[in-house]
């Protein structure tokens, strides 16, 4: 842990550990990425999913720099070498990327206002989605096209909209707790702040 600590903010290292999924390893891994560069901003993701009889972890890191966003996963999945027999042994799998700031295109924040006639201004719900897109991923939503005429029956093809999907984290003050939740908040403001002016 050392290598992290020397090199990372504190905070950074701190809530990489609190995440506890080989800290060591993530921390290495998003080292690795930002290359020297100074982190302003980020947020730790840790995601947990159940398939039939196993569980699944998933950590996600967003690191805001200078000059570029920095995005590493990590998740686990059956270590090759067992062969199905359960050696205790995790294979796991570790990416990172780099995007220059420049290329950002949007930045999406979907907030989950459970009871919306006792909304208070200012609290802005329990849950957040946030989605960031800089052209590497779209989704592509279709649907056929009308005229507008109900008696209609030609075929006016498809309408449809394209959307930067590059990555979407979902926030739950419920599940993961008010830092959490503050924390998503606080990225997903100075990513904004910063989108369109490099």
């Amino acid at each position: 842990m050392a290598r992290m600590s020397a090199t990372l903010p504190a905070d950074l290292v701190r809530d990489i550990e609190k995440a506890g999924y080989f800290p060591a390893l993530v921390g290495d891994v998003v080292t690795t990425a930002l290359a020297g560069d100074e982190v302003r901003h980020h947020l730790v993701h840790l995601e947990t999913t159940f398939d039939q009889d196993e569980f699944h972890r998933h950590i996600t890191v967003l690191a805001l720099t200078p000059h570029k966003l920095v995005i590493a996963h990590a998740d686990d999945h059956a270590d090759p070498r067992t062969h199905g027999h359960g050696s205790g042994h995790s294979a796991v799998t570790a990416t990172s990327e780099a995007v220059a700031l420049s290329f950002v295109r949007g930045v999406t924040l979907t907030h989950v206002v459970a009871d919306a006639e006792t909304y208070r201004p200012g609290t802005l719900g329990r849950e957040v989605t946030l989605t960031v897109g800089w052209g590497t991923v779209s989704r592509v939503d279709l649907l056929p096209a009308t005229c507008g005429d109900p008696q209609c029956d030609a075929d006016h093809g498809y309408d449809g909209t394209i959307t930067g999907d590059d990555i979407s984290l979902r926030i739950s003050a419920d599940a993961e707790g008010e830092g959490s939740l503050n924390q998503a908040m606080s990225f997903a403001n100075a990513l904004s702040a910063v989108v369109g002016r490099r």
